[in-house]
């Protein structure tokens, strides 16, 4: 598999703020949607979290240019989105990496679908308290997220720092557990991805999804260490757009994807959000399919 890195173009985007778990209409609306340009209308609502970043407003006025309203409805943590997709309280929800859909699906007896890819991150390790890795001290404590998928990742993010050894010699499924502690430099502590960031005052370091930096007022370049998202073991954290299984093939989802990955202005704000550090991907609906087939069949067989 092949990630392209497309080039970045400079936006200037005004923020739009918006409180945890509200809802952001595209354009203006009743009730009913808005009026697409051939007199029709369309509203598709997205779970996201993070819906102040500023291109989401780009995002939504490039779909009402298209006739289609889009309602961002914003989440503070990653447990919610999923559920509220499959629920039928979302149409999409743009939140997640491959991985995590495949562990929430396997979770959960559920079938919800990529349908578009987003852009792979970095994830990074950060600290207030030291300037670089060496200065982290023997027996220090490091965050990690608690969710499966998350977790894993960053305990491979923290082994290649050097600063844990694994046993199982760092997989998909690693848990801290798998932590040799005696050939291991510091602790690892398991905490809702949400918290990590807000929680350096109280650890040595820790492992921020990237979702959470900038709202901690961390910089991408700040990080002590990251993992590289254009390895090709990163397909499995490619971000994505999920839909329900019966929805996999709408034609105004794959236009909202469409958008998202070919407006300029989208791209340079999703670019300049990441500081610069995004992997800005147009990969196929079918092969990301595929790859999130290999992560549940892995999953499957690691719950036994």
């Amino acid at each position: 598999m092949t990630f392209t890195k497309r080039g970045i173009l400079a936006a200037s985007l005004t923020a739009c703020a918006l409180a945890a778990a509200t809802v952001l209409a595209g354009c203006s609306t009743d009730a009913g949607g808005a009026e697409g340009s051939d007199g029709g209308s369309e509203t598709v609502r997205i779970g996201v979290v993070g819906a102040s970043d500023a291109y989401w407003q780009t995002f939504t006025e490039a779909a009402a240019d298209e006739g289609i309203t889009v309602e961002l409805v914003d989440f503070t943590d990653y447990n919610q989105p999923n559920p509220a997709l499959s629920e039928g309280e979302l149409d999409l929800n743009q939140f997640q990496h491959i991985q995590y859909l495949a562990d929430y699906n396997v979770s959960n007896d559920d079938d919800l679908v990529t349908i578009g890819a987003t852009a792979i991150y970095p994830l990074g390790v950060f600290s207030t308290k030291h300037d670089a890795l060496e200065d982290i001290p023997e027996g220090g404590t490091v965050a990690v997220p608690s969710d499966p998928s998350n977790r894993a990742r960053a305990l491979n993010v923290l082994q290649a720092a050097k600063l844990i050894e694994l046993t199982d010699g760092g997989t998909l499924f690693s848990t801290p557990d798998d932590v040799d502690t005696a050939k291991s430099k510091v602790q690892v502590t398991e905490m809702d991805a949400s918290f990590t960031a807000t929680s350096l005052a109280d650890v040595d370091a820790a492992v921020v999804n990237n979702d959470f930096v900038t709202d901690a007022g961390l910089e991408f370049s700040e990080a002590l260490y990251q993992d590289d998202p254009s390895d090709e073991g990163a397909k499995y954290f490619i971000n994505i757009f999920a839909a329900r299984a019966d929805d996999a093939d709408d034609e105004t989802y794959a236009k909202l994807v469409e958008i998202y990955q070919t407006n300029e202005e989208v791209q340079a704000g999703v670019a300049e959000n990441s500081g610069d550090s995004a992997i800005l991907l147009d990969t196929p609906a079918a092969e990301l399919q595929e790859i999130q087939a290999d992560a549940e069949a892995q999953i499957a067989e690691s719950k036994g």
